[in-house]
């Protein structure tokens, strides 16, 4: 590990200031939701209040589709939004991911990520990098899992945030075999989650046949952390990241390619740059169990409080049912099965899967 505790919880802090204000987006790569058309169902024979939006999910049963994505651990502020988003999701029926647990590694920063009084029955995500599970024993992984009463931990991917951050990990062999180590010796399933640059064919192909059964694609053309890490770079260190600042699968892509992968997962989560309910049903109709977000979430937050916050959730959930409605998709199950149509690029990455 090449970050200091220090520099861990400042890095922390500059990543909430960024993302709750900072223009740390992509500039010209998106989701390629656009180009995913749902056909519309005149005759639905449905009621729009009885319409299903419950899953089963990593043990759990969530009451819409939805996770509220890791973001932030490891400072006073992440404590506070932790906790606030994480009641906000028991209260609505949601997952809830915690942001990476690296900073509690030195045992100081567990309140940072206490979530569980508040969210009792919460599906929650406990998060560490691929780099620090390759350095760390099962027992100790399942000692943070345990310290956070995670229900599944997502082992999270990262090189082109860690490649342009000062600082950040160089090494990242042994990756796919530590994942590998603790899909089969934790008690509680694995994802394997990227951190907006999505996964591609080849990726997505080697984590399944080491037998990791969820995937979070997190793709391109939401928050770009190679974008975050650039800006907190010295204004002379910035030219990495400027080229790399586009670089990744966009997240309608990584759907369509986690779903045509084999073997097949058993759960696809779908973040990375959705932000209504419309895309949150678009990527289950590509193939994902469940719509991640993040950004959005913690920017309704810090601009409008908790009310905020469920305001903005309020509009996806009636987005996504209303698209339900009108693609005659009566649950959640039925929309994984809906008519698409892709236009744009899609069809090429779809091409890519063998």
């Amino acid at each position: 590990m090449t970050t200091t505790d220090s520099g861990i919880s400042e890095r922390k802090a500059d990543h909430i200031e960024l993302c709750a204000t900072g223009d740390v987006g992509f500039h010209q790569k998106t989701t390629l939701f656009e180009h995913v058309e749902l056909v519309h169902d005149s005759l639905p024979e449905l009621a729009l209040d009885e319409i299903d939006l419950s899953i089963p999910i990593l043990g759990k049963k969530l009451r819409a589709p939805l996770i509220i994505s890791a973001m932030t651990g490891g400072t006073a502020r992440a404590r506070d939004i932790n906790r606030e988003l994480a009641s906000i999701a028991e209260e609505r029926g949601y997952g809830f991911g915690l942001g990476s647990q690296r900073a509690m590694l030195r045992g100081d920063r567990d309140d940072t990520y206490q979530v569980r009084d508040v969210a009792p029955t919460t599906l929650i995500l406990g998060n560490i990098g691929a780099v620090q599970a390759r350095e760390l024993a099962t027992d100790a992984v399942t000692d943070l899992i345990g310290r956070v009463g995670a229900d599944a931990l997502c082992i999270h991917l990262n090189p082109a945030q860690e490649i342009v951050q000062a600082g950040g990990d160089r090494y990242f062999a042994g990756a796919l075999g530590a994942m590998e180590r603790l899909a089969e010796e934790l008690s509680v399933p694995v994802v394997a989650k990227e951190t907006g640059c999505g996964i591609g064919p080849r990726t997505a192909k080697r984590i399944a046949r080491a037998g990791v059964k969820h995937l979070d694609v997190s793709g391109a053309g939401g928050t770009s952390w190679v974008a975050v890490e650039t800006e907190r770079a010295a204004p002379g260190a910035r030219s990495l990241g400027t080229a790399l600042r586009e670089w990744g699968v966009p997240t309608a892509a990584a759907v369509i390619i986690a779903k045509k992968t084999r073997p097949r997962f058993e759960t696809i989560v779908a973040t990375g740059g959705i932000k209504t309910g419309l895309e949150a049903a678009k990527a289950i109709a590509l193939g994902a169990h469940a719509a991640g977000l993040a950004r959005p979430v913690l920017q309704a937050l810090v601009a409008g409080g908790r009310a905020g916050a469920l305001g903005f959730l309020d509009q996806v959930e009636a987005e996504l049912r209303a698209v339900m409605l009108l693609v005659g998709a009566g649950s959640v199950r039925s929309l994984r099965k809906a008519q698409v149509l892709l236009s744009g690029d899609l069809p090429r990455w779809s091409a890519l899967v063998q």
